[in-house]
């Protein structure tokens, strides 16, 4: 894992659906087809307020020529005609490194969208077709002019999977990453990692580190064995979803058990990776819909004071609802459009100002005691509806208090004796905290 990696936090976005553009077939835009609409460069009005937060890292979602939501790729060399041109994007990274921030791309390499022009030709010329070994077909008793019979993915009928056994796909993935790296990307998002086989990676990402050294590749995995797949695939990292699903049913449900095992098993990784961590992201419903926006400030002190490198979705910051519904569409709601700058933080509703304030104050916390990436995270205190964890390593520890009771509560803090966070009051020894309150501390040795 390359150095800086481990000093990153990122701000999560999915630029189609930020910047406005049309994603599905019933919305359609002359212009996709036969121009360029310069989208991108509305995310340059939010890079400022990005690096104010404390983040250091735009992690984007995909930017490439696609037919409808960006995962179903057409050109992976060619950057989406809906957010603009190349330079759109090269304009983009610059003004982010200019700022200090990385940049993460999202890599669509299990599958492409059916209108490939790979795929195309393959449907037109059958197995005779140049591009035939990228896909994994069934020919037998094919016949010209027959439907083409590929595996898709999780049987969505427009994503056709890649036959990752073949080297003509290895050599497909390995030039895409390094075009982009080789013009400024950081690093890559392996969108559904899970699907592929660990030993693609294996073959694919050593031939591009070759050349990018300092690239860092995160998957995405749902479940498993996260540690035996980062072993296995060489990726530096991968998607937490177990803490994810441990931080927010933990709080929605009043049961802080399930928030202590998730994050004990979350520790156990630590030997081998740091996982990305996260809240919140453009496939599930926003933390302040799942938790209610007044226990966001609960989840995010959990996110940011225990190990790994932690992601914001983009608006979550604000407290932004959002649910996930499993229909057509059913993304749109937590894919919604950026406005054209970052809101006053003068003009917010309390909660949203709340909120906002939390990713403040802890995000400072964590760019300055970055060790948390990899420290230790004990339980101090648990039942139903409270939570104490203590993460530390030699440079000092962080305490996080936590209550979802409806009475004010007291609760042991260990060796804290700094207040840096919430709403608690510091005791020797304690916190005392409001109904549904929350602190995060510091011992003398982080206090810095």
């Amino acid at each position: 894992m390359p150095g800086w990696a481990e000093q990153v936090s990122w701000w999560h976005v999915y630029p189609l659906g930020a910047v406005g553009a049309p994603v599905r077939p019933e919305r359609p835009e002359p212009e996709h087809e036969h121009g360029v609409v310069h989208r991108l460069d509305r995310l340059l009005g939010w890079l400022d307020h990005v690096a104010a937060l404390g983040l250091r890292g735009v992690a984007l979602g995909p930017v490439f020529a696609s037919s409808t939501h960006g995962y179903d790729t057409v050109d992976h060399l060619r950057v989406d005609p809906r957010l603009g041109g190349d330079a759109d994007l090269d304009r983009l990274v610059a003004a982010a490194h200019d700022r200090g921030l990385r940049v993460l791309l999202d890599g669509v390499f299990n599958h492409v969208g059916r209108a490939h022009p790979a795929f195309a030709d393959v449907e037109a010329r059958g197995p005779a077709s140049v591009h035939a070994p990228l896909f994994r077909v069934d020919w037998d008793g094919w016949q010209p002019g027959d439907p083409v019979r590929a595996d898709v993915f999780e049987g969505h009928g427009a994503l056709v999977a890649l036959d990752h056994a073949s080297p003509e796909v290895e050599d497909l993935v390995v030039r895409v990453m390094d075009h982009w790296l080789a013009r400024g990307a950081d690093g890559w998002r392996l969108d559904a990692a899970y699907a592929v086989p660990d030993e693609f990676w294996a073959r694919v990402l050593p031939r591009v580190r070759e050349r990018h050294p300092e690239a860092w590749f995160v998957g995405e995995v749902i479940h498993g064995d996260y540690a035996g797949v980062v072993r296995a695939s060489t990726m530096d990292s991968v998607t937490q979803y177990e803490l994810w699903q441990g931080i927010w049913h933990g709080i929605a449900d009043r049961n802080f058990y399930e928030t202590a095992h998730a994050v004990e098993r979350h520790v156990a990784l630590l030997a081998t990776f740091a996982p990305l961590t996260f809240v919140g992201n453009h496939d599930v419903t926003r933390i302040a819909s799942a938790v209610g926006v007044e226990l966001v400030p609960h989840a995010l002190a959990i996110l940011l004071a225990v190990a790994g490198v932690p992601s914001v979705y983009a608006l979550d910051e604000y407290g932004t609802p959002g649910v996930k519904e499993e229909r057509e569409g059913g993304d749109d709601a937590v894919r919604p459009e950026l406005p054209p700058v970052p809101p006053d933080p003068a003009g917010l509703a309390p909660a949203a100002s709340a909120v906002l304030r939390a990713h403040r104050d802890l995000l400072a916390l964590r760019g300055r005691l970055p060790w948390l990436v990899r420290a230790h995270t004990d339980v101090l205190h648990l039942a139903n509806r409270e939570l104490v964890l203590r993460t530390g390593s030699g440079f000092g520890a962080v305490v996080v208090a936590l209550s979802l009771d409806d009475e004010p509560v007291r609760l042991p803090v260990a060796d804290a004796a700094v207040l840096v966070a919430g709403d608690g009051r510091l005791e020797p020894g304690a916190v005392q905290l409001p109904p549904r309150g929350w602190a995060v501390l510091v011992d003398e040795a982080a206090r810095g």
